[in-house]
């Protein structure tokens, strides 16, 4: 899971132009949102549609991001049980 993690920090960095940063400036059990990372609501869309493009992913239930986006573990978690 640690490669996932690593693929998944950058592929964040790439999606939300986070031009400043590197792989390893973002702790992979720190929130995205709010006091963590600092995202907001557009950034969410952003990572929906990169779980869609590039695992193949769709979160049915919206209530559902909370949890799947709370940190990149999290999020690494989620592509392996739901990967196609």
């Amino acid at each position: 899971m640690e490669k996932l993690i690593q693929e998944l920090k950058q592929e964040i960095i790439e999606a939300l132009n986070l031009e400043d940063m590197e792989p390893d400036d973002i702790d992979e059990s720190e929130q995205l949102f709010g006091n963590g990372l600092g995202l907001d609501s557009i950034d969410a869309l952003e990572l929906i549609v990169l779980l869609e493009k590039n695992y193949g992913i769709k979160i049915e239930n919206p209530k559902d991001g909370k949890t799947i986006f709370y940190s990149v573990k999290t999020m690494a978690e989620y592509i392996q049980a739901h990967k196609k």
